[in-house]
């Protein structure tokens, strides 16, 4: 009897619980290292996600990313969350750098609202489509740059963490 309390005792400690963060991070880490498809079409599906998060299509951003990924082959899931990189959060810095390239390769000078008058909706429509033009100019642009680097970056990890996940889970079957 003695004996065999003493063979219990290693596995009858209680654990601590880890902090909700560290939970929390375990649990997108299998979430991630789970999502089917290979390397290649996750990162498909996160860049043309990406691609089409730097549009400000509000409400449109995901339905457009999802039909490129199916365009490219890439994973849906990916390319729905690669479209939160534009957010509440994110939407004004993200929008106004956009305009700013966009101005800067297309030319022109700087917007000056004051001169509107509020009687001239003429003016204002007119300043739209400038506006409006460089927007989209400097969302496609940087949209492009942005899902190539996003492509190569997923690849990488996804070959990483695959890897690391089999090395884990051949440990653990191997007993």
């Amino acid at each position: 009897m003695q004996q065999s309390s003493s063979k219990l005792k290693p596995f009858m400690k209680s654990k601590r619980l880890k902090p909700w963060w560290m939970r929390r991070g375990r649990y997108w880490y299998y979430r991630l290292a789970r999502l089917q498809g290979s390397p290649e079409a996750i990162a498909r599906g996160v860049a043309v996600g990406v691609f089409s998060g730097f549009f400000p299509l509000f409400g449109l951003q995901t339905l457009i990313g999802l039909l490129l990924a199916t365009l490219v082959q890439g994973n849906k899931i990916a390319a729905a969350a690669g479209t939160w990189v534009s957010n509440p959060l994110t939407y004004v810095p993200l929008f106004a750098m956009n305009y700013r390239i966009g101005r800067w390769l297309l030319g022109g000078e700087p917007m000056d609202f004051s001169q509107i008058s509020g009687q001239s909706l003429e003016q204002l429509l007119d300043m739209g489509g400038d506006v409006a033009g460089r927007l989209f100019f400097g969302c496609f642009v940087m949209g492009v740059m942005v899902a190539c680097g996003s492509y190569s970056i997923t690849v990488r990890l996804f070959y990483r963490l695959r890897a690391s996940h089999h090395k884990h889970r051949k440990y653990y079957l191997d007993d």
